[in-house]
């Protein structure tokens, strides 16, 4: 079953920010966490990659609850990729990416052979054979992001959680960045605020809002003028294009929105 939440609350300051949420990926899926700022999708990515505890309900990585987990095993299994990153060090691209070998470094430390190996990999997987001696400073927002990704499939984990990987990406950055986690061979969980990256990339979506799952499932099924109102108050109109098998979404901002539940 692999990395899944069951029921997990979660409050912060007498404030409940996640709210009996239960998420099931299915392996090798790429589920969308969709939800307005606050909604708790972020929170709920912490919960799932252990830097908070639940409240209540549980989160597993197969059948271990997770706070049970070792750390490095932990490690080994789920990598987690920011908004964006940065260091005061101007280090080498190829350095960022070995740092995803540590989880896999004993008391006497590593396989070279192997760490060599996966970062080898791991920066053919992201295009960035040629940038490897680049210096982390040098490298435009979407080169970064490939880096952390690169650096997370170092680990070599089962598991990928994405917290707005696209924030601060141009269109075309957005684009090569989810195309690239889509065709990675693990789970991903990726928090996104564009609706229509969502229905193109991510095989089922998870809708949150206060904290609470309000829809989950095919982007065809989830994706509806009446959702889009009641969790966005936006209007907005879906078509489903046939042709390329996704849904899209427009916003009419001067339309009155759609009378919600009556």
């Amino acid at each position: 079953m692999s990395l899944h939440a069951e029921s997990v609350s979660w409050s912060r300051g007498g404030a409940l920010i996640v709210d009996g949420v239960t998420l099931h990926p299915t392996p090798g899926a790429t589920v969308g966490l969709l939800g307005p700022n606050g909604s708790g999708k972020s929170s709920l990515l912490r919960l799932m990659q252990g830097v908070m505890r639940p409240s209540s309900g549980v989160v597993r990585l197969d059948d271990d609850e997770l706070g049970s987990v070792p750390r490095r095993r932990l490690a080994r299994r789920v990598a987690v990729v920011g908004q964006h990153a940065d260091t005061d060090m101007d280090i080498r691209v190829e350095d960022v990416v070995r740092l995803g070998r540590i989880p896999h470094r004993g008391a006497w430390g590593g396989d070279p052979t192997a760490d060599a190996a996966a970062v080898a990999e791991a920066l053919e997987q992201t295009g960035l054979v040629e940038k490897a001696d680049r210096l982390w400073h040098t490298l435009s927002g979407g080169e970064r992001q490939r880096a952390q990704i690169a650096r997370a499939l170092a680990q070599q984990p089962d598991e990928l959680l994405l917290d707005e990987p696209t924030n601060h990406l141009d269109i075309r950055h957005q684009l090569e960045l989810l195309t690239l986690v889509t065709r990675l061979p693990v789970t991903s969980v990726v928090a996104l605020h564009d609706l229509n990256l969502a229905a193109m990339y991510c095989d089922h979506l998870v809708v949150l809002r206060d904290g609470a799952v309000v829809a989950g499932g095919d982007p065809h099924e989830v994706l509806t003028p009446e959702l889009i109102a009641e969790v966005y108050g936006v209007a907005a109109e879906v078509r489903h294009d046939a042709a390329r098998r996704r849904v899209v979404v427009s916003f009419d901002p001067t339309a009155a929105l759609p009378a919600v539940g009556g």
